[in-house]
C-alpha cells in the first residue's frame, strides 16, 4: 500500500525548525553576555551654562538732581550809544577787547558843545553884572526912602528887578550845567567791565541817540548768567533747596562736556501757563569764558543728596509685563528673576528702593538668554577673555568660550563642538 503525503508538510517542518534554532540561539546569547553596569548606560548631556556679564550692587551717596535746558546770557549787556547828536570823531575800542568801567570807547566832535558852554557862561556873567547894578539901585532907594525922598512903589519895582535877575542867573547856571553835561557826552566811556563786540559805526559818521544800531555792544562775561526752565512740579523741591543753602548747578554741552559750575540765584515770580514751566536764573564765574552768550546748554541742579543708597547699573534694570525686575546670580550660579522698585538715577546708575540687598550680583548683559534657575557663566566688566593654550605633541587642548569649543591638535585640525561652561580641558 503506497503511503500518501500532504502537499507543503515538508516546508512547514523546515520553517518551524529554523525558528526554533533562532530562538534557542538568542536565549543562549542573552544568558551568556555579561551584565552591563548602570554607569555603562549613556546619560543625556548636561545643560550648557549661559554666558552673562554681572556686577555687584553698590552703596553710595547719590545726588538728587533736576535737569533742564538753558540759554547763556551776559550778566550785563550795554548798547554803546551817543546821548547827543554829533559827528563821531574817534572809536577807541578794539573789537573783542576787554574793557574796564570808565575806559574811553569813543569820542564825538566837541566844538559845538564847547561853544554852547561858553555862551551859557557869558550869559550868566552878563546877568550877574545887571544884578549887581540893580542891587546898588535898591540900596540907594532904601536910603532915600528913610528920609521920605523915595516912594514905596519905586522901592517895590527895584526889589522886583533884583529878584528877577537872581532867577535869571539861576537859569544861566542851569544852562551852564546842561552845556557841560553835553560836553561830557562827547566822550563815551564804558559803564561797566566786559568784552566789546563788533563795531557798528566808524569815525566820521553822524550819530544820533535814535539810531537803530549802537556804536558797539558791551557784554559782561565774568560772571555770566544762564536762564533755564524746569517743569512746574519741581517748584517746591527747588524752593526747599534754596532755603537750605546755595544750590549748585552744572552746565554741559550737547556732548556732555562740563562747561562750568555755578549756583542758582533766582526763581521767576510766575509760571508760564502755556508751557507749565518755571524760569530760573543761575550765575557762573566763567573764568575761562567757556560759557558764551546765546549758547544753549544742559543744566543739572543738585537739590539734595540720598545717603548710602543701593545702586545698580541701568543695564541691569529690565521691564516686564508685571513691572521692573532684575536678574540675580545666586550662590549656586543660577539666575533668578527679582521684581524691584527703583528711585532716582545718576548717570548710568539707578537707585533700587526694594527687591535687592547688599552683596547681590545682578546681570548687566545677556539677559535675553536667561530663564529662571538656569546655570550661568559669569564674566565681569574688565575681565580678559581666556586664550587657547598650545598643546604638546600627542595632546589636544580644548578651549570653550561663549559655548563654542574648538580643538587644537598637534596636526592643527579643528572641529566645532557643543555648548557648555567655559573651561579648559587637556585630553590625552
Amino acid at each position: 500500500m503506497s503511503s500518501f503525503r500532504r502537499p507543503g508538510s515538508s516546508r512547514t517542518v523546515i520553517v518551524l525548525a529554523t525558528l526554533g534554532s533562532v530562538a534557542i540561539g538568542t536565549a543562549v546569547a542573552f544568558l551568556t553576555l555579561p551584565a552591563r553596569s548602570q554607569s555603562d548606560v549613556p546619560t543625556p548631556p548636561a545643560q550648557a551654562a549661559v554666558p552673562v556679564t554681572a556686577t555687584r550692587v553698590i552703596r553710595r551717596d547719590v545726588p538728587l538732581t533736576l535737569t533742564g535746558l538753558g540759554t547763556v546770557q551776559a550778566s550785563q549787556t550795554v548798547n554803546v550809544r551817543t546821548r547827543v547828536d554829533g559827528t563821531l570823531q574817534d572809536v577807541t575800542f578794539r573789537e573783542g577787547q576787554h574793557v574796564k568801567a570808565g575806559d574811553v570807547l569813543a569820542r564825538l566832535d566837541p566844538r559845538l558843545a564847547e561853544a554852547a558852554l561858553a555862551q551859557a557862561r557869558a550869559s550868566k556873567a552878563k546877568d550877574a553884572a545887571q544884578l549887581r547894578s540893580a542891587q546898588a539901585d535898591l540900596s540907594r532907594s532904601l536910603a532915600l526912602a528913610s528920609k521920605d525922598f523915595a516912594s514905596k512903589q519905586q522901592l517895590d519895582q527895584q526889589q522886583a528887578t533884583v529878584d528877577q535877575l537872581k532867577a535869571t542867573i539861576d537859569a544861566d547856571q542851569a544852562a551852564i550845567d546842561s552845556a557841560a553835561t553835553n560836553l561830557d557826552y562827547m566822550t563815551i566811556t564804558a559803564p561797566t567791565s566786559g568784552r566789546m563786540g563788533i563795531r557798528q559805526a566808524d569815525a566820521g559818521n553822524v550819530v544820533h541817540p535814535s539810531d537803530i544800531l549802537p556804536i558797539g555792544v558791551l557784554a559782561t562775561l565774568k560772571p555770566v548768567a544762564v536762564l533755564f526752565t524746569l517743569p512746574e512740579k519741581n517748584l517746591f523741591a527747588m524752593q526747599a533747596a534754596m532755603r537750605a543753602g546755595p544750590v549748585p548747578i552744572t552746565a554741559t554741552d550737547e556732548s556732555g562736556a562740563v562747561l562750568g559750575t555755578g549756583r542758582v540765584t533766582v526763581i521767576d515770580n510766575r509760571i508760564d501757563p502755556t508751557t507749565a514751566t518755571l524760569r530760573l536764573k543761575a550765575e557762573f564765574p566763567n573764568d575761562d569764558e567757556r560759557l558764551w552768550p546765546g549758547a544753549f546748554v544742559h543744566v543739572t541742579a543738585t537739590v539734595s543728596t540720598l545717603k548710602n543708597a543701593l545702586t545698580v547699573p541701568d543695564a541691569a534694570v529690565q521691564r516686564g509685563p508685571d513691572g521692573l525686575y532684575a536678574w540675580v546670580v545666586d550662590g549656586d550660579g543660577m539666575a533668578q528673576m527679582r521684581p524691584i522698585e527703583t528711585g532716582a538715577t545718576e548717570g548710568d546708575l539707578t537707585v533700587v528702593a526694594s527687591g535687592l540687598a547688599d552683596g547681590d550680583e545682578v546681570v548687566t548683559a545677556g539677559q535675553y538668554r536667561l530663564r529662571p534657575r538656569v546655570h550661568v557663566a559669569v564674566s565681569r566688566p574688565g575681565d580678559t577673555p581666556v586664550a587657547p593654550r598650545k598643546g604638546t605633541s600627542g595632546q589636544r587642548v580644548v578651549t570653550e568660550t561663549m559655548g563654542v569649543v574648538s580643538q587644537d591638535t598637534s596636526q592643527g585640525q579643528s572641529s566645532p563642538q557643543g555648548q557648555g561652561v567655559s573651561q579648559n580641558k587637556d585630553t590625552p
